[in-house]
Protein backbone atom coordinates (compact mmCIF):
# COMPACT_ATOMS: atom_id res chain seq x y z
CA UNK A 1 0.00 0.00 0.00
CA UNK A 2 1.44 3.14 -1.10
CA UNK A 3 2.24 6.23 1.44
CA UNK A 4 0.63 9.93 0.16
CA UNK A 5 3.17 12.32 0.75
CA UNK A 6 2.78 16.00 2.43
CA UNK A 7 3.44 18.52 -0.41
CA UNK A 8 6.46 20.10 0.03
CA UNK A 9 8.03 23.18 -0.84
CA UNK A 10 11.22 22.05 -0.80
CA UNK A 11 10.93 18.81 -2.79
CA UNK A 12 9.10 21.29 -5.59
CA UNK A 13 12.67 22.95 -5.48
CA UNK A 14 14.75 20.00 -5.51
CA UNK A 15 12.42 18.97 -8.50
CA UNK A 16 13.17 21.75 -10.40
CA UNK A 17 17.53 21.96 -9.81
CA UNK A 18 17.10 18.40 -11.19
CA UNK A 19 15.41 20.17 -14.00
CA UNK A 20 17.83 22.36 -14.61
CA UNK A 21 20.63 20.27 -13.90
CA UNK A 22 19.71 18.39 -16.79
CA UNK A 23 19.13 21.77 -19.25
CA UNK A 24 22.85 22.29 -18.19
CA UNK A 25 24.07 18.63 -19.39
CA UNK A 26 22.23 18.41 -22.34
CA UNK A 27 24.15 21.84 -23.79
CA UNK A 28 26.95 20.47 -22.11
CA UNK A 29 27.21 17.28 -24.04
CA UNK A 30 25.29 17.73 -26.90
CA UNK A 31 26.23 19.57 -30.26
CA UNK A 32 22.48 19.60 -31.17
CA UNK A 33 20.85 21.84 -28.87
CA UNK A 34 23.65 24.43 -29.85
CA UNK A 35 21.95 24.23 -33.64
CA UNK A 36 18.65 24.12 -32.17
CA UNK A 37 19.21 27.38 -29.61
CA UNK A 38 20.98 29.17 -32.68
CA UNK A 39 17.66 28.08 -34.46
CA UNK A 40 15.48 29.71 -31.88
CA UNK A 41 17.41 32.85 -31.17
CA UNK A 42 16.91 33.53 -35.45
CA UNK A 43 13.20 32.62 -35.23
CA UNK A 44 13.00 34.75 -31.60
CA UNK A 45 14.75 38.12 -33.28
CA UNK A 46 13.05 37.47 -36.45
CA UNK A 47 9.53 37.64 -34.98
CA UNK A 48 10.46 40.83 -33.15
CA UNK A 49 11.82 42.24 -36.62
CA UNK A 50 8.21 41.23 -38.16
CA UNK A 51 6.54 42.22 -34.86
CA UNK A 52 5.12 38.47 -34.94
CA UNK A 53 2.04 38.62 -31.97
CA UNK A 54 -1.11 36.97 -31.05
CA UNK A 55 -1.78 33.61 -32.64
CA UNK A 56 1.68 33.24 -34.97
CA UNK A 57 3.85 34.15 -32.05
CA UNK A 58 2.19 31.02 -30.05
CA UNK A 59 2.63 28.84 -33.07
CA UNK A 60 5.86 29.84 -32.91
CA UNK A 61 6.31 29.55 -28.83
CA UNK A 62 4.51 25.99 -29.29
CA UNK A 63 7.13 24.89 -32.11
CA UNK A 64 9.91 25.63 -30.64
CA UNK A 65 8.85 24.21 -27.38
CA UNK A 66 8.21 20.89 -29.30
CA UNK A 67 11.44 20.24 -31.24
CA UNK A 68 13.04 21.30 -27.76
CA UNK A 69 11.34 18.72 -26.04
CA UNK A 70 11.42 15.70 -28.86
CA UNK A 71 15.22 16.68 -28.60
CA UNK A 72 15.95 16.02 -24.92
CA UNK A 73 13.30 12.75 -24.57
CA UNK A 74 15.65 11.84 -27.92
CA UNK A 75 18.86 12.67 -25.96
CA UNK A 76 17.54 10.32 -22.77
CA UNK A 77 16.10 7.18 -24.96
CA UNK A 78 19.72 7.53 -26.69
CA UNK A 79 21.62 7.61 -22.87
CA UNK A 80 19.42 4.57 -21.63
CA UNK A 81 19.71 2.20 -24.42
CA UNK A 82 23.40 3.10 -24.67
CA UNK A 83 23.52 2.58 -21.24
CA UNK A 84 21.52 -0.68 -20.81
CA UNK A 85 23.51 -2.03 -23.92
CA UNK A 86 26.92 -0.38 -24.56
CA UNK A 87 27.88 -1.95 -27.92
CA UNK A 88 26.06 -1.76 -31.01
CA UNK A 89 22.74 -3.65 -31.27
CA UNK A 90 20.50 -3.76 -34.57
CA UNK A 91 17.67 -3.46 -31.54
CA UNK A 92 19.45 -0.74 -30.12
CA UNK A 93 19.73 1.24 -33.61
CA UNK A 94 16.00 0.81 -34.51
CA UNK A 95 14.90 2.66 -31.11
CA UNK A 96 17.75 5.55 -31.41
CA UNK A 97 16.96 5.79 -35.41
CA UNK A 98 12.87 5.85 -34.23
CA UNK A 99 13.79 9.01 -32.06
CA UNK A 100 16.03 10.66 -34.24
CA UNK A 101 12.73 10.42 -36.23
CA UNK A 102 10.77 11.91 -33.97
CA UNK A 103 13.27 14.48 -33.54
CA UNK A 104 12.90 14.92 -37.15
CA UNK A 105 9.24 14.93 -37.80
CA UNK A 106 8.56 17.61 -34.88
CA UNK A 107 11.62 19.92 -36.61
CA UNK A 108 10.13 19.56 -39.86
CA UNK A 109 6.64 20.38 -38.49
CA UNK A 110 8.37 23.86 -36.80
CA UNK A 111 9.55 24.58 -40.02
CA UNK A 112 6.49 24.17 -41.94
CA UNK A 113 4.50 26.69 -39.10
CA UNK A 114 7.96 29.47 -39.31
CA UNK A 115 7.12 29.28 -43.37
CA UNK A 116 3.56 29.79 -42.78
CA UNK A 117 4.12 32.76 -40.19
CA UNK A 118 7.16 34.23 -42.14
CA UNK A 119 6.47 33.83 -45.58
CA UNK A 120 3.46 36.46 -45.95
CA UNK A 121 5.34 39.38 -43.89
CA UNK A 122 8.78 38.83 -45.63
CA UNK A 123 6.97 39.61 -49.28
CA UNK A 124 5.08 42.15 -47.94
CA UNK A 125 1.67 40.52 -47.17
CA UNK A 126 0.73 41.19 -43.50
CA UNK A 127 -0.58 38.44 -41.53
CA UNK A 128 -4.14 38.00 -40.87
Amino acid sequence: MSTVQKFSLRQRARSFRFAFSGVRSFFATQHNARIHAAATLLVVVAACYFHIGGAHLALLVVSIALVWAAELFNTAIEAICDFMHPGWHHRVKYIKDLAAAGVLVISVAACIVALIVFLPVVFGTPLQ
